[in-house]
């Protein structure tokens, strides 16, 4: 049977990931995170699309504190944990550090070394927005990943400003003065890093592994500061099993609740078009969190949220350029 080049070009990217999965890990097992969680999944993919040396930043959360315990790490590369809210001031000192030093002749410092910096959503959308928007202003020549699962799920849950619209956590917890959930829609964050002029800022998800990776490769070709947001499923706070955190993933794309697209230089383009547009409630209903949406009273309140989605969605795709 002939391929079309599309199947092709999956099937060569498909080649490619397996002869990076034979080689060095450069985020082992050992970790603590939980099991099912999306983070490290994020993490793989992301360090497997790196073909630099590469130098890591993390945020305090999740992330940080399941792959680093005292001397113990999984991390295989050189990693820096800095506080809650400025890991992308971290990263901005030591990427500016090794241009002044290569700059001076400091030859024993490997050439093209790439900086990354993770955070959480909580450390990224919230507490961590003053450092990343700083760091993006200036300009310096780093890629920031937020792995979002959308509420500070290492401190037990609470929301954050990208906890979607209706979700139950335990700062905005459904009951009978609030029994919709959380009353405010999340914040776009991939848009306002694109707001600041920076030449690259994208959405992706681990469902979509090539999409995901080939973001990662062109980022780190692009002089300048980039922003990457992947969704990433926590059993913990989403309630769900410890078996589905792809499955949601990929819902949340074919549901449009997380649309992938990439802003180039001021050029949207949406890089995932479902080809069909799945309702909203089959991403929400295998969540506790959302649970209570599905309950007779609440219908206007999954009306709302379906709403919203169509509306950003008909919007990426009246501006993309694809």
């Amino acid at each position: 049977m002939e391929l079309s080049t599309k199947e092709l070009l999956k099937w060569s990217a498909e080649v490619k990931l397996r002869q990076k999965s034979k080689q060095e890990d450069r985020f082992e097992h050992g970790h603590r995170l939980c099991a099912g969680c999306g983070a490290p999944t994020v993490v793989k993919m992301v360090l497997m699309a790196t073909d630099y040396p590469v130098v890591i930043a993390n945020a305090t959360g999740c992330l940080e504190v399941s792959s680093c315990i005292q001397e113990y790490t999984a991390w295989r590369v050189p990693w820096i944990h800095s506080a809650f809210e400025n890991a992308a001031a971290t990263m901005a000192g030591v990427e500016t550090m090794y241009r002044a030093q290569r700059k001076a002749g400091k030859s024993s410092l490997p050439e093209n070394v790439k900086f990354i910096a993770f955070g959480g959503d909580g450390g990224t959308y919230d507490i961590g927005l003053q450092s990343l928007s700083g760091a993006m202003e200036r300009g310096h020549d780093m890629l920031y990943v937020c792995y979002d699962n959308g509420a500070y799920m290492n401190t037990g849950i609470q929301r954050s400003s990208a906890t979607p619209l209706g979700a139950d956590t335990t700062t905005a917890p459904v009951g009978k003065a609030n029994p919709g959930g959380k009353p405010q829609a999340r914040k776009d964050l991939t848009r306002i890093m694109a707001a600041h002029g920076i030449p690259y800022a994208a959405q992706a998800s681990p469902s979509h592994w090539l999409d995901l990776m080939t973001k990662v490769q062109k980022a780190h070709e692009i002089k300048g500061p980039k922003f990457m947001n992947i969704i990433t499923p926590c059993n913990r706070g989403w309630r769900t099993a410890t078996d589905n955190s792809i499955e949601l993933s990929r819902l949340a794309v074919e549901t449009c609740y997380w649309p992938l697209y990439e802003v180039e230089n001021g050029r949207l383009r949406v890089t995932v078009i479902p080809e069909e547009k799945k309702p909203a409630q089959l991403f929400f209903k295998p969540q506790g969190r959302f649970k209570h949406l599905f309950a007779p009273e609440n219908e206007g309140v999954l009306e709302k949220v379906q709403a919203e989605i169509d509306r950003i969605w008909e919007r990426l795709l009246k501006e993309s350029e694809s």
